[in-house]
């Protein structure tokens, strides 16, 4: 769900949150958006006020895709200086049965992908995060700066 930006964006930092979702053959889970760059994109969202990252990341699965998810293990933390938000990623396992399918106006359509052929448009910030998620590596703080699209 996209939300409008604090009315006062010189002291409110937004905080944002995605889930990473594998499938039984370890691919990822992407949605399409249906706005800008109609871009494959992470699951996820902006918080409400008073919700945490991990809440945020399985309220938004919940809203984009139908599917019930637990937020795990914190994959990282990325700060977007451009915009002076924090994302947080983390893994989420399904907790009842179901199929993701879009389910609000802002998704398309979504897709199992192997993280080698991830489709197109997508930004080189969600390549990162599925990186960053399938590496093992334990969290960490990043900076990233303004995205650059792969078409």
């Amino acid at each position: 769900m996209r939300l409008p930006m604090p009315a006062d964006v010189s002291t409110a930092r937004r905080l944002g949150a995605a889930a990473v979702i594998r499938d039984e053959l370890g691919r990822v889970l992407l949605v399409r958006h249906t706005y800008g760059k109609c871009n494959w994109e992470l699951p996820g969202g902006f918080s409400e006020p008073n919700e945490s990252a991990a809440a945020t990341a399985m309220r938004e699965v919940r809203e984009e895709i139908g599917l019930m998810v637990e937020a795990g293990r914190l994959i990282g933390v990325y700060y977007d200086s451009e915009h002076d938000m924090l994302h947080f990623v983390f893994f989420c396992h399904p907790v009842a049965e179901g199929t993701p399918r879009p389910s609000c106006p802002e998704i398309s359509e979504c897709l199992y992908c192997d993280s080698a052929s991830l489709p197109r448009p997508i930004s080189d910030f969600t390549v990162r995060r599925v990186q960053d998620a399938l590496s093992g590596a334990g969290a960490s703080l990043t900076t990233i700066g303004a995205r650059r699209w792969i078409i």
